[in-house]
Order: structure tokens, then C-alpha cells, then sequence
């Protein structure tokens, strides 16, 4: 084993370090400028993400549990390209607007490159929604948890089940979390509990792996939305009543020393790979067995001290009494000094493409790189409506003869390279409303490129993504469009997005 811990002599260990986290001069710059990218606070109205989720698509939920999730959490875009997650509340979870935009909007004002930050709110009549930044890395727990072993052909062993959320179906084939990258997120959690804190936000609910997301460079971030509270008495917890801290189950409150408590569970968590009881891991702790708390994919990971350490940390934060708990700058004092890899970005350690990488492109993708306008069109062409839904292509078929010939007229002019005739017919289509096409968007969405109309063609590739959220080419056609524009760093999001789309789907194939 990596740890066999046969040294631990103290369990109950406090540290007496102080002080905060000494950062990189350059890396520090780096943060503060993504950080003054982010937009101010804002009240959404619902249209504006209706429109940014597709209508609240079942395509683009992101939630562990998808639709039967209790409050729903969806991935969008906004118009000017930034991707948000949308979280949407139940009906009963939030009574008072008032109260909720209040809650919101002092949530909203922090501003820290380990969270994933509140961006804005929407209290429209019933509706309460919270706006955030996506992180399209999915989450801790999906990460540590589940992951599949291949072992011969189609066998395979089947490691870390999770007891909430997740089935055989939902496993991912991936690699074990290595040790360096396990620490790594215990310093970041702990470095955004920090700055919470000193911002006079303590109170963290139901703190657990799902609540740790990983950005576009792999790093982990803490969820805004635990911030808030979550329905209309201040209670907090919704996980297993045997990871709920002791006090919270005679209170029914959350306290700073809760989230501690909290945190000492996902430091269980982050040791064993799998989501042990406290009572458990203390047990095995006291009992010196420390062999069944770690992970056995992390075997020669790291040393006997190292473990030691931080089963110490693990076993401080979940002591019975909350006043014999550790204190978050503590934890991030005790946790600098056990990095591993320090000079290892994250992405590298989690095996995940960056936001600056781009999957192998296809063809399609390799012509929207170049700003291939007629390699694009032969690609669109060949393709024709295949990707439509069959419900359009049977409308096409019944309905309106006007309508369908203004279609026809169009396709005849795009196949021929008459591209101002194209946008005319397809427009004179569109506008009558009645049937919705992804393809026909797209087909404009190029004759306006071809016109060097780049803003004409970014809307109509948005709206062939609002009608087909999953559909790769529209996710492209939006890469070149922000490309002629000049907005290189969008584009390349849009274009590693439909590289990504592309992918999932010629996997599915």
C-alpha cells in the first residue's frame, strides 16, 4: 500500500500554522485578469434564459440526477457567447422573492478564481433561477467515484460506487484521481472556504463531492449556488443523515463549524476513493487500520508521513464537538506544505484537454479552423437535412406547398453557389414561422458568411443551436462566424465545443 499510516500515534491534531496562501506573481496577475472578465451582478429576466438554455432543453441538464433532480441545473449560453449554468429552483424552495434577490445578489458580490462565481439571478414570478459560470469538467464526485477498470475485453471491474446518485450507466471510463491532484483539491476547497469566510460567508450547505466542479483548465472550483440558502427555513443539509454533522442533526442549523465538519468528510472522501461514513473512517482511524481508508489505486502515490498528515486533518474536522474543529485558514496552512507536482497544471494531472486544447478536428472542424467557407459548403451540402428532426421532415411533407417551395428554391441557389438568392428563399421560409429547420439556419448562416455578413451569421447560428442544442455543426458554423469577427478566444470555445459535440456523437453512432 502507498499508506500503510502503522506510525499514526495522534489523531486529534491542531494545527497552529497561520497566514494564507503565497501565490506566483505571474499566476496571481493571471487570476485577477480572468477575474475582471467576469461580468457584474445582474438580474436576468427568464426570456434571456429561456433563450441561453434552449427552453430549459432536457439536452442541456446538467444535474447528477437530470430531470428528477429537486432543483434543476442546466448549461447555456448567453448571447454575447459566455457559457453559464443555470440553476432553477423549485416552486416551494423559495416563497419570497424579495428574499431571494436579497440572498442572491450578496452572494453575487464575491468575486474569487476558486469558486465558480454567481454572475446574476432571475426572480420573474415564481421562477427563481441562479446564473453561473459554467465549468464544463463535470464534478468531484464523478471523477473519484465513478470510473471503470477494463481488465480482459468486455470485462471490466467496477470501482468506488458512490451510495447517492449514479448507477452502472452513468459510470465513465477514466483514470483513478492521482494523489498530487487528490491534495490539489483539498487546497483549493479549502483556499475558496477561506476567502468565503473572510468575506463574512461562512455558512457553506450540504458541502459534498457534487459540489466541486473542475473549469476548462481542470482546476477545481467550489459551486456558488452551495452559498445560498436553499429553501425557505435555512436548512441546509440534503445528503445521507450519517454524513450530516452531529450539531445539525439537534439544530437542524448550519454552522461555520458544519462546513468544517463537511470538509473533514470529503478529505474521507478524497483518501478512500469511495463515500465512507465518518463514524466509519473514525472508527478505522482509532482501530490504526488505516489500510481499508485508503484508496488502493493510489499505491505508491505517496508516503507514510503524507498519509499520515492528512488522515491527521481528516480526523481534526470530524471531531464531535464543533469548537475542536479546525478553522478554514488553518486548513489551508496545514494543507500547502503536502503539494505534490506543484509545477503539473491540473489538466495534465486529471488526463483532460485544457480550454486552450483543441480535440483532433474532423474535416468539418478543420475547414471552420481555416475559415474554409467552400470546403464548409460542400460538407453542408453533401449532409443535406438528415440531422433535422423526422416531426419537420413529415410537416414538410403535409403542410404548406409556399412555404416548402421557398425551401426548395433555396437549396436549388445553395447547391449552385448563389448565395444571396439562397438567404433570400431561406429568409422568405423562416419568416413564415410555421416549421423550424436547424438546417436551414445553417444554410444561411453560411450564404451570410459567404456575404461577409459574420453578426447575420453568428444569429442564425445560435438559433440552429436553440433548436438543436447537441448539434455540432451549429457550435461550428458559430466558430466561424466569431473567427471573421475577431473574437478568437470565443471561437475557439465554439470550436472545441462542436469538436466535443462531434466526438460524443460519432461515439454514440
Amino acid at each position: 500500500m502507498g499508506c500503510e499510516c502503522s506510525k499514526l500515534t495522534k489523531c486529534c491534531w491542531s494545527s497552529d500554522h497561520t497566514g494564507s496562501v503565497p501565490e506566483d506573481r505571474n499566476e496571481a496577475n493571471e487570476e485577477n485578469s480572468e477575474l475582471d472578465d467576469l461580468p457584474a451582478f445582474r438580474e436576468y429576466n427568464i426570456e434571456t434564459l429561456r433563450m441561453a438554455t434552449s427552453g430549459f432543453s432536457a439536452e442541456n441538464i446538467v444535474s447528477e440526477h437530470g430531470e428528477k433532480a429537486l432543483n434543476v441545473v442546466y448549461k447555456g449560453k448567453l448571447e454575447d457567447q459566455r457559457r453559464i449554468a443555470v440553476k432553477r429552483f423549485n416552486k416551494s424552495a423559495w416563497p419570497d422573492a424579495r428574499q431571494f434577490l436579497e440572498e442572491a445578489r450578496a452572494v453575487g458580490q464575491l468575486r474569487n478564481h476558486r469558486l465558480a462565481n454567481l454572475l446574476g439571478c432571475c426572480g420573474e414570478g415564481d421562477e427563481r433561477l441562479l446564473v453561473a459560470e459554467f465549468m464544463p469538467n463535470d464534478t468531484l464526485a464523478k471523477h473519484l467515484f465513478h470510473f471503470i477498470i477494463p481488465i480482459i475485453g468486455n470485462l471490466c471491474l467496477f470501482v468506488g460506487v458512490v451510495d447517492y446518485g449514479g448507477n452502472a450507466e452513468s459510470f465513465w471510463e477514466t483514470q483513478p484521481m492521482k494523489w498530487a491532484m487528490r491534495l490539489r483539491v483539498a487546497l483549493h476547497l479549502a483556499q475558496a472556504l477561506e476567502y468565503c469566510t473572510s468575506k463574512g460567508r461562512a455558512l457553506y450547505h450540504d458541502l459534498n463531492a457534487y459540489r466541486i466542479v473542475f473549469d476548462d483548465e481542470g482546476n477545481p472550483r467550489l459551486s456558488c449556488f452551495g452559498l445560498m440558502k436553499n429553501s425557505r427555513d435555512g436548512k441546509g443539509y440534503s445528503t445521507n443523515l450519517a454524513f450530516t454533522p452531529p450539531e445539525y442533526l439537534r439544530t437542524g442549523r448550519v454552522t461555520p463549524e458544519s462546513v468544517i465538519y463537511s470538509f473533514g468528510t470529503l478529505l474521507v472522501d478524497l483518501l478512500s476513493g469511495k463515500h465512507i461514513p465518518p463514524s466509519h473512517a473514525l472508527d478505522l482511524i482509532r482501530d490504526r487500520n488505516i489500510q481499508m481508508l485508503t484508496d488502493s489505486c493510489l499505491e505508491g502515490q505517496f508516503t507514510n508521513d503524507d498519509g499520515t498528515e492528512l488522515v491527521q486533518l481528516a480526523s481534526q474536522c470530524l471531531q464531535y464537538e464543533p469548537r475542536d474543529r479546525s478553522n478554514p485558514k488553518s486548513l489551508v496552512a496545514a494543507l500547502i506544505p503536502l503539494q505534490k507536482d506543484t509545477e503539473v497544471p491540473s489538466h495534465e494531472l486529471m488526463g483532460i484537454l485544457d480550454g486552450a486544447a483543441a480535440l483532433p478536428l474532423s474535416p468539418l472542424g478543420e475547414a471552420c479552423l481555416r475559415k474554409d467557407l467552400t470546403a464548409i459548403h460542400e460538407i453542408l451540402e453533401k449532409l443535406g437535412y438528415k440531422d433535422d428532426e423526422s416531426a419537420a421532415n413529415e410537416a414538410w411533407t403535409n403542410q404548406m406547398k409556399e412555404t416548402l417551395n421557398s425551401k426548395d428554391k433555396g437549396d436549388i441557389a445553395f447547391r449552385n453557389k448563389d448565395f444571396r438568392d439562397a438567404t433570400e428563399f431561406y429568409s422568405q421560409f423562416i419568416d413564415v414561422g410555421t416549421m423550424v429547420s436547424p438546417t436551414i439556419h445553417a444554410r444561411r448562416s453560411l450564404s451570410y458568411l459567404m456575404a461577409d455578413l459574420p453578426q447575420e451569421a453568428l444569429n442564425d447560428a445560435m438559433q440552429a443551436q436553440a433548436i438543436s442544442p447537441l448539434w455540432h455543426i451549429a457550435s461550428y458554423l458559430q466558430a466561424v462566424a466569431l473567427f471573421t469577427l475577431g473574437r478568437e478566444n470565443e471561437a475557439k470555445a465554439a470550436l472545441k465545443e462542436g469538436s466535443t459535440l462531434e466526438n460524443k456523437r460519432n461515439t454514440n453512432a
